[in-house]
């Protein structure tokens, strides 16, 4: 039977700081991310069944993608879980703030949802490739067969 690689693509809003970096990034600043998930498998080979030459329900993949990443990511501000900017006394006022144990970095990021989607996939289907954009020109890739 043949493997078949199947994409979706999304998109979140998020701002992120990287404290102690010696560039612009180093303040709040935000990024109109995109997010192309890619996983493989073999279609459905059950003639009987609904999903009969389906890899996975493309909705299947939205709904994992867009419950584990997309609602947590989009509009928060992400910050390393001990920056100093979690210490000003109205932090709360700037909204959703969502702390992680890593240097908010697109790359970092991307071994994040990698994490995130990898325990939610069916048993039969794997996850191939991810490629996050933070801008227009600059993403980064994750490939299964790097790691």
């Amino acid at each position: 039977m043949s493997r078949i690689r199947l994409t979706k693509e999304f998109t979140f809003e998020m701002a992120h700081m990287l404290e102690g970096y010696d560039g612009p990034c180093k303040n709040v600043h935000g990024h109109s991310y995109r997010l192309a998930v890619t996983v493989i498998g073999e279609p459905n080979a059950n003639p009987a069944d609904p999903k009969y030459g389906m890899v996975m329900d493309f909705g299947q993949l939205k709904s994992i993608v867009t419950k584990k990443v997309v609602n947590r990511f989009d509009h928060v501000l992400m910050v390393k879980g001990n920056n100093q900017i979690l210490k000003q006394p109205n932090i709360q006022s700037l909204g959703n703030i969502e702390q992680v144990d890593y240097q908010p970095t697109c790359e970092n990021l991307l071994i994040h949802i990698v994490q995130l989607i990898s325990a939610e996939l069916p048993k039969e289907v794997k996850l191939h490739h991810l490629k996050l954009h933070e801008t227009a020109t600059s993403f980064a890739e994750w490939f299964a067969s790097d790691n």
